[in-house]
């Protein structure tokens, strides 16, 4: 039996030289069959070349060739692409050497400073110019970094799961279609970090911060108080009504990066499961899409579907046995009054001059008395509404009637007419009428009656 020595072929073979062998072999197996080179080259361009992305690359005869003579001096390695070695005369062979040791050492360092280091070196003579646009060019050939590294590449990403339940609680909303006309609604699901269980959900028309803060309140109000919310970047996440919400009931507010699966990606994993289980098929005509409707169908589902389900990333255990298993205990607020105070928040407005308060882009109409003063305004969130202090008492603001007030008459005081319309007397006033006013006329005085004596009594 003959021994025979195999080839050494490098440990690592990229795409481009594993494509570049294809071809080759393709040619040298056609010369094994009898065919000459040039027909094996002749036969072997003409077909169809794909490579491993799908895309069809063609091949010349000329590169063939080339590509033959190379893997007959160096096998396989031979054929992998290499750096082509430029020469340059625009800049001196030292301050090559230094563009090129600075910017390996100094990747983010800009062409311009580098240029600045070497005239401080005396690299560059102090009469030499050099053009930043060349050595620019030069750095591009020499294969050298021209731009900074992207700083997704240095972010600290990393994948995370909390060990016991209610320390992190996952929202994200999911837009989908209902009812046999197949209106516009969304689900905001709340997920457990640890247990995965879907601990509340609230159905509305759009995203914003009035749906998300109910269905937080519903959430605190049933499974108790969380340590930290994960949102992704929706118009209800980013609100500064969520924001201070949270700062109020003490729980961590925090933003998820944009495309970083390995903090959202439980929830859009979630999200898909939920699409293909029951959210496609909420366009039938049987399905009621008012908005309790559909919390209904959607709490029927997470309850006696998803979270009795065996969950793959819980070893098999379903959402639900989890939960029960962990023995960390749930944070209750005192009082279901309590709660809703957390959900009240109080600013400053001004009062225009025709008693008018804007809040949140819509205008409402203040009693009489605060007009071009700064009041404070309490918002109720859960509700919408929006009150204020008058005369000692909470009132609440309506929204402001244009078409009635056109054609309402105005209130009038409790004062009389004459009263009304009776000017008050000044202190300049009172002088004047004093110096310059009608002399008083003198009356004389009346004679005392005569006293009868007893004599002239009858």
């Amino acid at each position: 039996m003959t021994e025979i020595e195999l080839p050494k072929v490098p440990t690592e073979i990229s795409a481009e030289a594993l494509f570049r062998h294809r071809i080759v072999a393709a040619v040298l197996a056609l010369q094994l069959l009898g065919h000459k080179r040039a027909s094996a080259v002749s036969i072997t361009v003409q077909c169809v070349h794909v490579t491993e992305t799908g895309a069809v690359r063609p091949v010349s005869a000329r590169t063939l060739y080339r590509w033959l003579a190379t893997y007959a001096k160096g096998g396989v390695a031979a054929l992998e692409p290499g750096t082509r070695q430029f020469k340059t005369t625009a800049l001196p062979d030292c301050l090559v050497a230094f563009l090129r040791k600075e910017k390996t050492d100094d990747p983010n360092a800009s062409i311009p400073e580098i240029l600045r280091r070497a005239r401080e070196k005396e690299i560059i003579a102090s009469a030499q110019r050099v053009h930043r646009a060349t050595a620019w060019r030069v750095a591009g050939r020499l294969g050298l970094p021209l731009t900074s590294r992207s700083a997704k590449a240095l972010t600290d990403m990393r994948r995370f799961a909390y060990p016991h339940r209610m320390r992190m609680v996952l929202v994200d909303g999911k837009h989908f279609r209902a009812g046999v006309a197949q209106l516009k609604r969304l689900v905001f699901f709340f997920i457990d970090d640890c247990t995965r269980r879907v601990i509340g959900l609230v159905v509305g028309a759009s995203e914003n911060s009035t749906l998300l803060l109910r269905g937080l309140f519903e959430v605190i109000r049933q499974v108790g108080k969380m340590d930290v919310l994960y949102f992704d970047r929706g118009p209800g996440f980013i609100a500064n009504d969520t924001h201070a919400v949270c700062v109020r009931l003490d729980i961590c507010f925090i933003h998820g990066r944009e495309r970083y699966p390995e903090g959202h990606g439980k929830v859009e994993a979630f999200n898909k499961t939920a699409k293909h289980d029951v959210l496609r098929g909420l366009t039938r005509a049987d399905v009621d899409p008012d908005f309790g409707s559909l919390e209904l169908r959607l709490r029927h589902y997470v309850e006696h579907q998803y979270n009795v389900r065996p969950h793959e990333s819980l070893n098999g255990q379903t959402p639900l046995q989890r939960w029960n298993a962990d023995e960390r205990e749930l944070v209750f607020p005192r009082d279901h009054d309590e709660l809703r105070s957390r959900f009240v928040l109080t600013e400053s407005r001004r009062v225009s001059a025709d008693n008018i308060v804007s809040v949140d882009g819509a205008h409402y109409e203040a009693p009489i008395g605060h007009a071009r003063k700064s009041i404070p305004v309490e918002r109720h969130l859960l509700t919408h509404t929006v009150w204020i202090v008058h005369e000692g008492r909470l009132v609440q603001l309506h929204p402001v009637d244009l078409a009635h007030n056109a054609e309402d008459r105005r209130a009038r005081s409790d004062k009389t007419d004459h009263e009304a319309s009776e000017p008050s007397q000044t202190a300049a006033g009172m002088a004047f009428d004093r110096d310059f006013g009608p002399a008083p006329v003198a009356q004389s005085p009346t004679p005392p009656r005569p006293r009868k004596s007893r004599k002239d009594i009858p």
